[in-house]
């Protein structure tokens, strides 16, 4: 999947039958990193995380991004309030898609 894709454009739509996706919130791309890191050691995720350029709505201008890390959970296992916590720790927050 592309870095610079509206997060609406990479995931269109969701049903009731699709996977919980949590999205970690964060300011920068080098935070972004390192949380996705940081999950896959800390909750032992098969999938990478991903990470998605978010562009705030009418701006252009890279400074005024945030950064998505994108984790997937068919299962619905992972712990929301542990994935806060981390998703603070990199001064930014979760959102459950």
């Amino acid at each position: 999947m592309p870095h610079n894709v509206r997060v609406s454009s990479a995931f269109p739509h969701s049903n009731a039958s699709d996977p919980v996706r949590h999205l970690l919130v964060l300011p920068d791309r080098d935070a972004a990193g390192e949380a996705a890191d940081e999950a896959s050691e800390r909750f032992g995720l098969d999938e990478e995380p991903q990470i998605v350029r978010e562009a705030l709505a009418g701006e252009d201008d890279a400074e005024d991004a945030q950064w998505l890390v994108v984790l997937e959970d068919p299962d619905g296992e992972l712990d929301a309030a542990a994935l806060r916590e981390l998703a603070e720790e990199y001064d930014g927050w979760l959102e459950v898609g």
